[in-house]
């Protein structure tokens, strides 16, 4: 994947920040967007002390005018983009009987509506070049379900869909689409999670392990690469055996 350029969401920490090494290192320019700037800069600076290619750039997954400033700043200056990573995603947990209606909004905002609009605005490019990769994260919830995230298992159920469906349609253009699904992996979100609560997810993994942020990257690079060209509508489960 070297000289193409990719846009990942929600690359500040975490899930984001591993599979934006990952491209780097295989040679991508990477296009780094989360709301958070000054995290950015500091993935950026790694990536560059490693010789690569890095371009940091605000974003708000719930704004649609952000989402079209940041990919038309990032085409612009870094070039257009081949390969999309939407990862960017948040989590307002609570059961459903008693869930806010905003809580609900901006959850499908962020982890479902701003990765089809994403999806949008880079396909006219990879059209016209006839290559082009396209990977979202969506989550074992989104398969298997999870109490008290009604709203979270929605909208990563909903990328699967979305996933499929853009699979169909863009696959006579040489543009692949597919999932990841990752498992219970160590991040931000996963360390507030108390060590009974752990221990008890860890019982049902059939490696007997939490996953890593790099575990995920690898299944983005591979999907990302010339090598999964013949890979499309698919999801690849990262999660140590959770869900079969």
């Amino acid at each position: 994947m070297t000289n193409r350029t990719a846009f990942i969401t929600g690359a500040s920490r975490g899930i984001g920040r591993a599979c934006a090494l990952a491209l780097a290192k295989d040679g991508a320019r990477v296009a780094l967007a989360a709301r958070n700037l000054a995290q950015l800069e500091d993935l950026a600076g790694a990536i560059r002390a490693m010789g690569h290619e890095a371009f940091p750039i605000a974003i708000d997954m719930t704004s649609e005018d952000s989402i079209r400033e940041a990919f038309s700043k990032a085409a612009k200056d870094f070039g257009a983009i081949s390969i999309l990573v939407n990862n960017a995603g948040i989590t307002k947990d609570g059961l459903a009987l008693r869930m806010k209606r905003e809580d609900w909004d901006s959850v499908l905002a962020t982890n479902l509506t701003g990765a089809f609009l994403a999806s949008q605005l880079v396909l006219q490019h990879m059209m016209r070049d006839r290559w082009g990769r396209i990977i979202n994260i969506s989550s074992v919830v989104g398969e298997m379900g999870n109490p008290g995230q009604a709203n979270y298992v929605a909208s990563k159920a909903g990328l699967i869909g979305l996933t499929k469906a853009l699979a169909q349609e863009m696959g006579s253009r040489n543009i692949t689409v597919n999932a990841v699904a990752p498992g219970f992996i160590e991040t931000d979100m996963t360390n507030k999670l108390s060590a009974e609560l752990k221990e008890n997810m860890v019982g049902h993994i059939a490696l007997k392990r939490i996953g890593k942020p790099e575990d995920v990257a690898a299944a983005v690079r591979f999907l990302a690469s010339e090598e999964a060209g013949y890979i499309t509508g698919h999801v690849l489960n990262v999660n140590g055996g959770l869900y079969m």
